[in-house]
């Protein structure tokens, strides 16, 4: 298995794996899903030997670099993309001007996840879309 993750602009392929993963698998609207803020982000692609495997979003504001809307296809599960997808975005985060931390909305079942790559919970927990989260954070 060869992975490839890069910055993209090809929103249609990021959409198609969203909708996979968070309307089709984990019963979120689609007006949850479809924020309109895509066109303000920075998107990261993953493809597995050539097919489009998962991705994510940057959304930059001051010092901050938002990820969000990270999601890897159930066969890509448990290779170790999503963490790649991770380092990628904080990578890219640390090209923009002025960005010193990364925050992040977690899934509470993926928090241990998210603390292995350095993010800390901060916050109490809360609902987004029907499923706990919690906020995390780490510099960059």
């Amino acid at each position: 298995m060869t992975w490839s993750i890069f910055q993209t602009d090809d929103l249609a392929v990021c959409h198609s794996l969203r909708r996979v993963v968070f309307i089709d698998e984990q019963n979120v609207s689609e007006a949850e899903e479809v924020d309109g803020r895509d066109g303000d982000a920075l998107h990261v692609l993953a493809t597995v030997d050539g097919t489009p495997m998962g991705c994510a979003r940057i959304l930059v504001a001051g010092e901050t670099a938002k990820i969000g809307r990270v999601c890897v296809l159930k066969q890509g599960r448990g290779s170790g993309l999503g963490a790649a997808i991770i380092e990628a975005c904080l990578d890219i985060a640390r090209t923009q001007t002025g960005v010193t931390r990364a925050k992040l909305g977690a899934q509470t079942h993926a928090l241990a996840f998210y603390e292995k790559l350095g993010f800390v919970a901060v916050g109490p927990a809360y609902d987004d879309a029907g499923i706990p989260h919690r906020d995390m954070q780490r510099s960059l």
